[in-house]
């Protein structure tokens, strides 16, 4: 893969746009405005995505030596500039939004989230669970923008309840991540959380995160937001989630913690198609 095109993590950034696709199918419109939205996301997501890979360089070396840059694919220099050209890409495209609907929300949203994903690689990464909200946090903002690019009442409160699945189940993979990455981060100095309290106290957060969202899924088919096949559907992802809530409070080694991290995504992946089918 060109390295240009993995350094997006294109898997992730893809991801964070579904956000947008599956407000659209709820309320069953689309125009441009919510296009322009799906590619912010991109952007935003993707360039996130590589200026943490600059600032993660020495922890990478040791982490994910294969990744773009620590593999001397990409220069450091270059990195940060296709990280900068990103965030502008995306800026202008939030800009192009507020202007086409004068709802300036939406732009006020992304100029939020430049600010966060540059602070999180910068600074927030490295700080004790305020990195793990960031990212979570960053995860349902997608959901909450593309309510507000639509802008209807309804489709906002929606948008809202959406974002803060999103919020919980990240954060708790992002802490899973940590247990993960314990050993790179320790020797870049990182005071993550299972490096200062150890793992098992992390581990708990984290299956409890997972349990919390577990248990609200079903509350989007009661309230009358999605119909049965959301149901159906999201069964499967729950019980993948359980799955890992288990596994991680029973293990903390880092072959588990990165089964546990991969299956999370996979069922948040699940939850989405849920909310496709919930939508018909």
């Amino acid at each position: 893969m060109n390295p240009y095109v993995e350094i997006l993590r294109p898997g992730n950034a893809i991801m964070g746009a579904i956000s947008i696709v599956l407000i659209a199918l709820i309320d069953k419109t689309i125009s441009i405005p919510i296009i322009l939205a799906i590619i912010t996301v991109f952007f935003e997501t993707a360039a996130g995505n590589v200026i943490n890979d600059c600032f993660d360089y020495d922890i990478d070396l040791i982490n994910k030596p294969e990744r773009p840059i620590p593999s001397g694919r990409i220069s450091l220099r270059k990195g940060k500039n296709y990280a900068y050209l990103l965030f502008l890409a995306g800026t202008i495209c939030g800009f192009s939004i507020s202007y086409l609907t004068n709802n300036w929300i939406p732009f006020i949203i992304v100029l939020i989230a430049d600010v966060i994903l540059y602070l999180y690689a910068y600074k927030l990464k490295a700080t004790p669970l305020i990195g793990n909200l960031a990212v979570g946090f960053m995860t349902g903002f997608g959901f909450v923008f593309g309510g507000y690019t639509i802008n209807n009442p309804s489709i906002v409160m929606t948008s809202i309840f959406l974002g803060f699945f999103a919020f919980v189940m990240t954060t708790a993979r992002e802490i899973v991540k940590d247990i993960e990455d314990i050993e790179g981060d320790k020797a870049d100095g990182a005071k993550t959380l299972p490096i200062l309290i150890g793992e098992k106290v992390p581990a708990l957060i984290a299956a409890i995160l997972i349990i919390i969202d577990s248990a609200l899924c079903p509350i989007l088919y009661f309230h009358h937001i999605f119909g049965i096949y959301y149901l159906v559907v999201i069964a499967v992802a729950v019980l993948m989630f359980l799955y890992c809530a288990m596994s991680i409070i029973k293990s903390q080694n880092r072959n588990t913690a990165a089964k546990v991290a991969k299956y999370l995504k996979i069922g948040m992946l699940i939850a989405f198609v849920a909310f496709i089918f919930g939508s018909f």
